[in-house]
């Protein structure tokens, strides 16, 4: 597959930014224009458009380059947890405050904080987050002296703020603080045309890694990939990708290497498994001699749940262990496929 070639003032910025569509151009357009500034910027798109590269690259083309770029998932830490961890804590603030804490605005001072997944701040931690955007100031948690930071803030969300701030779940004044300078993040469906570079980029880079010598991508391979609709966008292709490599036994990335669905076949879906097939199932068991199975509703609970555990054991196999390709495959959310694997016990038996 050829390289397109992009205008040197429009090449991607870093690694992984990869793409030559009119929408990817006004990315690196918009990123290139705004990291001059000191302005709040607020990443829209879904998950796996790579809002994060863009974050980074805002940094890097800025004044604060020499300074820290700090990352903060938003959606991965309770309120307790995550007022903590952006604001830091005194010793005795709360019970396993053995001893004081830096949070993440101190930590970035003098460079940038990337506010991942802002959409899932509660709506009281959202006050802090508006005064230290207004005030650039703030108290650590059991603490009474004031902080003052000098940070940029970048803010991503695959939300829509504008309709939480209708809703009353996201404060409108924080909304318009975040809304400086919006950038969009188009998913992979809206610009399929970068889809070949990327599978290049991706091939490349996990041959290297793998210590395979994937050279081709086969047109049937091609042709399934560009015509999948990505609802997990770049990271999903990244994934599979990754996995194709792997399992490949030649030079070449071929059409069986990918998974069923992306051939248009039906993914397997938990929530497919319905009445009939437990049903079908108690059946099958009772002609296999097992004559305890009966209609009643908690036998057909156990046996859901041995359907279930077999079905997340097989695809975790198959997926060498890796959660979040399991949870696409499976078509179930990560913190779902999480908890079913601590509910089952498979951690160690999925390796």
């Amino acid at each position: 597959m050829a390289v397109v070639d992009i205008a040197p003032e429009e090449r991607p910025i870093l690694d992984g930014m990869i793409g030559d569509s009119a929408a990817m151009r006004e990315v690196y357009r918009l990123t290139r224009r705004i990291a001059s500034s000191s302005a709040t910027v607020l990443l829209l798109g879904e998950t796996g458009t790579g809002k994060e590269l863009v974050a980074r690259a805002i940094h890097e083309l800025s004044p604060r380059a020499t300074g820290p770029f700090i990352r903060v998932n938003c959606g991965a830490l309770s309120e307790s947890l995550l007022e903590s961890e952006l604001f830091g804590h005194v010793k005795g603030a709360f019970t396993s405050a053995h001893e004081n804490r830096t949070g993440r605005f101190e930590a970035a001072h003098g460079g940038t904080i990337f506010l991942d997944e802002i959409n899932s701040v509660s709506y009281t931690l959202q006050v802090k987050l508006l005064r230290v955007l207004q005030e650039h100031e703030f108290e650590r948690v059991g603490d009474t002296r004031t902080v003052t930071v000098d940070v940029r803030i970048v803010a991503a969300t695959n939300r829509d703020l504008a309709d939480l701030a209708e809703k009353g779940t996201f404060r409108e004044d924080l909304y318009y603080r975040l809304n400086v300078l919006p950038v969009y993040l188009p998913p992979l469906r809206e610009r399929r045309e970068d889809i070949p570079e990327l599978v290049r980029f991706f091939a490349e880079k996990y041959s290297a890694e793998n210590d395979r010598h994937v050279t081709e991508v086969t047109q049937e391979a091609l042709n399934y990939l560009t015509s999948y609709s990505w609802p997990g966008n770049v990271r999903e292709l990244e994934n599979y990708i990754e996995r194709a490599i792997v399992l490949a036994s030649d030079s070449s990335l071929t059409a069986d290497l990918l998974p069923s669905h992306v051939r248009g076949e039906a993914p397997l879906r938990l929530g497919r498994v319905t009445r009939d097939d437990l049903d079908a199932v108690c059946t099958e068991l009772v002609t296999m001699g097992l004559s305890d199975v009966s209609d009643d509703g908690v036998v057909h609970g156990q046996i859901m749940g041995m359907v279930e555990r077999e079905l997340i054991l097989q695809v975790l196999r198959s997926c060498q262990g890796t959660q979040t390709r399991t949870a696409a495959r499976l078509g179930i959310n990560r913190n779902t496929l999480h908890k079913k694997i601590e509910e089952y016990g498979l951690d160690g038996e999925a390796r």
